[in-house]
């Protein structure tokens, strides 16, 4: 345990993370940090990974959002980043927070103008990463057969009146007379 006080709510990167929650689930609040990089970080700065949150030192939290801001400065391998060779400028970045869905956004969109095969499947809402679509990914009711036989029920009694059950089974039951009878 630390001399420092007991906070309830710490601040880290713009988000507010209950002082209660471990160091390692509490990194993990964090939009684009999983359990992996907040392992890694606290492994990096030789935190231990079982101390509540609020009871990190000011310094500690100052080396983590050092850290989570430029994780190449901490020898982080390239792969562990999760946007390498970024098309506008060819860094390797780590995205956090609202910049996960916004470069997001930026790429669909760039993908629908330059008409690429990937921006046409986004475009109609179809699968982009070459899955199967016969049978998976439908949108909307269940496609198949309608079952046949079954009349689709009247919407209330005085419009089904004239073409009730009952009415419609009554010329079923008038036997039809045969000529030969008709002569009689």
């Amino acid at each position: 345990m630390s001399t420092q006080e007991y906070r309830h709510i710490v601040r880290i990167i713009g988000n507010d993370i209950p002082g209660a929650r471990k160091a390692i689930v509490g990194l993990t609040q964090i939009k684009g940090i999983g359990y992996s990089f907040a392992t890694a970080i606290l492994d990096t700065l030789k935190i231990n990974t079982n101390i509540n949150i609020g009871f990190l030192s000011e310094s500690d939290v100052q080396s983590i959002e050092k850290l989570i801001a430029n994780p190449i400065a901490g020898n982080f391998p390239l792969w562990f980043l999760n946007r390498r060779k970024d098309i506008e400028t060819g860094k390797n970045l780590h995205l956090l927070t609202s910049d996960i869905p916004f470069t997001l956004r930026n790429d669909i969109e760039r993908e629908r103008t330059t008409s690429s095969w990937r921006g046409y499947r986004h475009m109609y809402g179809l699968k982009v990463r070459g899955q199967c679509t016969r049978t998976t990914g439908r949108k909307g009711g269940a496609v198949g057969v309608a079952k046949a036989g079954k009349a689709a029920p009247a919407k209330s009694a005085e419009v089904a009146a004239p073409t009730s059950a009952a009415t419609a089974a009554k010329p079923a039951e008038v036997k039809k007379e045969s000529p030969a009878e008709k002569k009689k």
